[in-house]
């Protein structure tokens, strides 16, 4: 696909059943075969699943980690978690992988572009191959969406890593490719869905950490997915209003839909609320990536009282109010006057 048929050719105008409309390319011939009857996603809800104990945090020294680059964690047997390991990146963003009847998203691809560095294709088709030989599934006949929660590397560098997979779509990397991919016209308050084939991920604008950035809701587990712009770390806020807003509209949609997880995409603090050091490889006793609804609220009443840039510590989270991009909290926070 070119860039120009690309930039007009959105997930979500596409995430129709196959029924109304025909795939293209490996899709048809796919969808021409003997199918097994739909999983239904849309009964018993929410979808029961768990989070691991401990998630892979890197190590003392990165040249003796003996861990796999990335972690692959089955919350339930439909939707997948990946975590980069510390050691490969202090960033090791998690990235989720949710699975449809009808094609698999991908959110935020990890710190890393060749895949001889690391294989990230590799594990997410080792996912979906697995995914597919548990279901009857033939894997040709899933269309894969790559795309992420915000435009920073390390959340879209392993994009190209996908560029010359069959049956693929994927992000653009500018406001408007990132916007049109989900057939939005009205950003961030528009609200869409995109239908993996009876699974339903409700996605809208959630700028302020940056500009162009998202929500999504998996409507399957109903974990609302955050990116940066609220995580178990310093979320760094570069503006303010943009972020207040988008705060409401988390609350306001926690207000009318059932939340059973807040997840970002990042841990850089531990269970007892220290903050890791920006760019710490290494941590041993990290918080849970999984956050509460109260705790979101919590957060939200904390976002209300403050009045000028600094560093706010909500009980959850930091709130890194246009401060340095590489703020580390410590007894004298770095503040604008």
């Amino acid at each position: 696909m070119d860039r120009r048929t690309f930039l007009t050719y959105n997930a979500a105008a596409a995430a129709v059943p196959l029924s109304s409309m025909a795939l293209t390319g490996l899709a048809d011939a796919a969808s021409a075969a003997a199918r097994p009857a739909p999983l239904d996603f849309k009964s018993n809800l929410p979808a029961a699943g768990s989070f691991p104990e401990k998630w892979i945090c890197g190590s003392p020294s990165c040249m003796d980690n003996t861990d796999p680059p990335v972690q692959v964690h089955w919350y339930n047997p439909h939707t997948a978690i990946l975590r980069q390991n510390k050691a490969y990146s202090y960033e090791a963003p998690f990235a989720p992988l949710y699975f449809g009847n009808d094609r698999v998203l991908l959110l935020d691809e990890g710190f890393v572009q060749l895949r001889n560095d690391w294989d990230l294709r590799g594990v997410v088709d080792q996912c979906i191959d697995d995914w597919c030989r548990r279901n009857g599934r033939d894997p040709a006949s899933l269309e894969l969406l790559v795309a992420f929660s915000h435009l920073h590397a390390d959340h879209y560098a392993a994009t190209n890593q996908f560029a010359d997979r069959p049956n693929t779509r994927y992000m653009g990397l500018t406001h408007e490719e990132m916007v049109g991919f989900w057939g939005m016209t009205n950003f961030p308050e528009e609200r869409v869905t995109l239908d993996l084939g009876g699974r339903d991920i409700l996605i809208w604008g959630s700028p302020g950490h940056v500009v162009s950035e998202f929500a999504y809701y998996d409507s399957y587990t109903q974990i609302l997915y955050t990116g940066d712009m609220f995580y178990r770390g310093r979320c760094y806020i570069s503006f303010w209003q943009p972020w207040f807003d988008s705060m409401k509209r988390l609350i306001d949609f926690c207000d009318t839909h059932p939340v059973t997880h807040v997840m970002g995409c990042h841990v850089e603090i531990s269970r007892d609320g220290q903050d890791y050091t920006y760019g710490m490889t290494y941590q041993p006793d990290e918080a849970p990536v999984e956050m509460t609804v109260q705790q979101l609220r919590e957060a939200f009443a904390y976002a209300q009282t403050i009045t000028e840039p600094g560093i706010y510590f909500t009980g959850t989270v930091f709130l890194c109010n246009q401060t340095r991009g590489t703020t580390t909290i410590d007894k004298n926070p770095y503040r604008y006057s």
